[in-house]
Parts: structure tokens; C-alpha cells; sequence
């Protein structure tokens, strides 16, 4: 066999017309695929602009909530705060007494579970995070509803904390759940002279009953 049919005998050009044609249609889907992804990912990110304005929609749908991106590329406002969502209970005892718990840090537990996982999940990566933004973005300054999903985004965000806390705790059932977010500033670079202060700022809920279908276990019941 002469060289050049050797080499034609290898690869793509071994292959019969129609499944070259059909790897070159897979070829071209998937870099069609790559190019609208990476523009969808690009518009979310930049600032507010001709595009965004009219297709603003058709872009979160698409990145909403799987390639959520919590950063800005080209930001005019970049995140400058850590904010964490607090959480604690009030619980009745075998002997009847009503004792309150400390307030346990559940985004720092949700840190560790994705911190050296390198496939963390997306529950442990947003689902607290959106139903403490989701409560705040469908409530006034005084906590009040101001649209129809404000009750609905209550009981989510007290059902997301409560299946992370549990129907029962520190020997005894759970009766009341109140939340809280503790807003601290990014520290400054060292090489900075830029003052900021670093103490933590809390918004505080009222505390809320737990109802059955609040609790993880009801579902089994």
C-alpha cells in the first residue's frame, strides 16, 4: 500500500460519506451549541445595553438557575459584601419547658459542604442563598408582602431552613424558626488605605411558627 493510501485508510477520511456528513453536522451543532452559550453567559454578565434591554428575558431564561453566575465581568457595582443566613429555634422539651436555641450560620455550613468538592451541588450552592433573595425581593423594609409571592416565598425560605435544621432539636420538638442575614463587608487589599468596617449588620425576622408541612418529614406522612 502506497503511502498517502495509508494515510486516507485513517481518521475521517476512512469513514463513508454519510458519516463524514453526519460528523460534520455534529461538529458544526456543537460549536453552534459553544457560540450561543458563551453569549448568553456574556450577555448576563455585561452591563445594561441595547441587547439586554430587548432580549433581557430570553437571556435569564436560559441562564437562570443553572449557569447562574453570582460576579459581574464588566461591573460598575461588584459584590463588596458576604452575606449569610442565620437561623434559630425555639423548642419544647419533654417536660414542657420552651427553650431557644443559639443561632446556627447555615451558609457557613453550606461553605464547608462545597469547599474541596469538586462536584459540589447546586442545593448546596444557591438553594439558601435564592430563598433568602427570593424573601427579600418580594418584602418591604418592614418584612410586609408587597406582591402575591410574598407568603409564598415565607414558607419557602422557612421550609429550606427547617430541612436543613430538623423537626427536632437539642432534645426536643421545634416550635417556632426565626432567621436572620448577617451583611459583612469584603475586607480591603493590604495594599489599600481604603477604611471600611467590618463589623457584621443584622436583619433580623420575626419569629415564625412551624406547621407540619414545614417539617422534612411530612412529606412521609
Amino acid at each position: 500500500m502506497e503511502p498517502d493510501d495509508h494515510e486516507r485508510s485513517r481518521g475521517i477520511a476512512a469513514l463513508s460519506l454519510p458519516s463524514r456528513i453526519a460528523v460534520a453536522l455534529g461538529v458544526a451543532a456543537a460549536a453552534v451549541a459553544a457560540t450561543i452559550h458563551i453569549a448568553m453567559m456574556f450577555l448576563q454578565v455585561t452591563p445594561s445595553n441595547t441587547v439586554t434591554k430587548q432580549h433581557g428575558a430570553a437571556v435569564d431564561d436560559y441562564v437562570y438557575p443553572e449557569f447562574e453566575q453570582n460576579w459581574k465581568l464588566f461591573a460598575p457595582n461588584p459584590l463588596q459584601q458576604n452575606v449569610a443566613v442565620q437561623a434559630r429555634t425555639e423548642v419544647r422539651r419533654a417536660d414542657g419547658r420552651l427553650t431557644t436555641g443559639d443561632w446556627i450560620d447555615l451558609s457557613a455550613r453550606d461553605a464547608a459542604a462545597i469547599r474541596h468538592n469538586v462536584l459540589p451541588s447546586h442545593t448546596q450552592q444557591n438553594e439558601l442563598r435564592r430563598a433568602w433573595d427570593a424573601y427579600l425581593a418580594n418584602h418591604d423594609a418592614e418584612d410586609r408582602p408587597n406582591g402575591l409571592r410574598g407568603d409564598l416565598t415565607e414558607r419557602y425560605l422557612r421550609r429550606v431552613v427547617l430541612f436543613r435544621l430538623g423537626a427536632e432539636r437539642d432534645g426536643g420538638a421545634v416550635q417556632r424558626v426565626q432567621v436572620r442575614s448577617a451583611t459583612t463587608n469584603v475586607a480591603p487589599p493590604p495594599w489599600s488605605d481604603e477604611k471600611t468596617d467590618l463589623k457584621p449588620a443584622y436583619h433580623e425576622l420575626a419569629w415564625w411558627p412551624v406547621t407540619t408541612a414545614d417539617l422534612p418529614e411530612a412529606k412521609n406522612r
